[in-house]
């Protein structure tokens, strides 16, 4: 009996799939890593340890009190600088963040070496007036040789309750 074998033939891999998925999947990739960025602050707590050196250093201290209708900057510690009263902009009360970045700029020219402050915020305030008055606090922008520049103001930025406004138990 004559059998006849069947000869086999190796199959060939298509990869051509594949690749294609590759070149479209990984600049998609690539480009949303830059979307995905986050930035973490150090945040100090104030020191609640009083000694006699401290007190001098503590009257020299730049404090930021952080309202729902006003912003109040004190230099040095109990003496009111300005307070910033909210704008009223299309029926709603914004917070002036530009106001506060120039009265910290006129401090920063006045104590050069200084790059700590102490932000005190009631409990009402929102998180997002938070974390804009860090912003205006820690750096501000100009125009130097025709680019724009972050200069830095306060970065050693330190948290705290605000007290009570004057009038208020």
């Amino acid at each position: 009996m004559f059998t006849k074998r069947r000869e086999f033939e190796e199959a060939d891999l298509n990869i051509t799939p594949f690749m294609n998925l590759m070149i479209v999947l990984v600049p998609v990739l690539l480009i949303s890593m830059v979307f995905s960025h986050i930035t973490i602050l150090q945040l100090n707590l104030p020191d609640l340890t009083g000694s006699v050196t401290q007190s001098a250093e503590k009257n020299r201290q730049l404090e930021v009190v952080l309202r729902e209708s006003s912003i109040e900057v004190y230099y040095p510690s109990g003496v009111l600088v300005k307070r910033i009263e909210a704008k009223d902009k299309d029926g709603v009360e914004k917070l002036d963040y530009e106001m506060l970045s120039m009265v910290l700029q006129e401090i920063k020219k006045q104590a050069k070496d200084k790059s700590d402050m102490l932000l005190l915020s009631e409990a009402g305030v929102s998180y997002q007036s938070l974390v804009s008055t860090m912003d205006k606090v820690r750096a501000f922008r100009t125009i130097t040789a025709a680019s724009a520049v972050e200069v830095d103001l306060f970065p050693e930025i330190s948290l705290g309750d605000a007290p009570p406004m004057r009038g208020e138990i």
